[in-house]
């Protein structure tokens, strides 16, 4: 179950889908050679594994520099104060989603859901607009605002290798109003993600999808299922 798995160069993933916990969220890694970042962090319970994969990845540790949340729930933000501390992290999150990040809020996190106990971390870096560029060395990662399943979601994106890739963490719903999800706000957020064009999804869940018809078509198919389509 350990291990790393290149996605394409410089992008791997490291935690979820048989690199850790099946509780976990995809986890994904960016290496930007002098300047690295972590996406998502999985529920908590194999956070020492993802360090481990980390490692398995061949990415030096003293270039890991940013945490990015791409939502406060708790399979996405359970294994945070570990990875800050251990690795020395910066944690970059959406301001809407400081509430579960930072607080706690339970209602929010749904860390019951998994029977997690949650340990509240400070956000280093708060993102607050539409969208925000992170600098790593000569890449460029962008943080879209995506609201819907969540009020404060995220979708980063990456230019890499002549490639787009998109880290595109829960497509596919769940809403629930606890959590202040909102349906139209997700298939505006989703008509966003298509127009990216990206050639490869690094999905929260459910894997990997490439080329960028198979991308639009992911994302489509959610649409329909939700009522609209593009």
């Amino acid at each position: 179950m350990a291990g790393a798995k290149e996605i394409t160069a410089g992008v791997f993933q490291v935690g979820g889908d048989r690199f850790s916990n099946g509780e976990d969220c995809c986890v994904y890694l960016v290496d930007g050679d002098s300047e690295s970042v972590l996406i998502d962090a999985g529920a908590g319970r194999s956070a020492a594994l993802i360090a481990d994969n980390i490692l398995a990845a061949g990415v030096k540790l003293s270039t890991l520099k940013y945490l990015v949340v791409t939502h406060g729930h708790i399979d996405h933000i359970g294994g945070l104060a570990y990875l800050k501390e251990k690795l020395q992290l910066k944690v970059v999150a959406h301001q809407l989603e400081l509430p579960a990040v930072e607080s706690g809020l339970p209602h929010l996190t749904a860390a019951d859901w998994y029977g997690v106990r949650y340990e509240r971390v400070k956000v280093d870096h708060v993102l607050k607009g539409e969208e925000e560029r992170i600098k790593l060395g000569q890449l460029e990662l962008v943080c879209l605002h995506t609201p819907g399943h969540t009020v404060g979601g995220i979708s980063p994106y990456i230019d890499i290798g002549k490639k787009r890739v998109l880290f595109g963490q829960d497509i596919h719903g769940p809403f629930n109003p606890e959590w202040g999800s909102d349906l139209s706000q997700w298939q505006h957020s989703m008509q966003k993600l298509i127009a990216l064009k990206a050639d490869i999804l690094c999905e929260g869940h459910f894997g990997i999808y490439s080329p960028a018809s198979a991308v639009k078509e992911y994302i489509n198919g959610y649409l329909r299922q939700y009522g609209q389509r593009r």
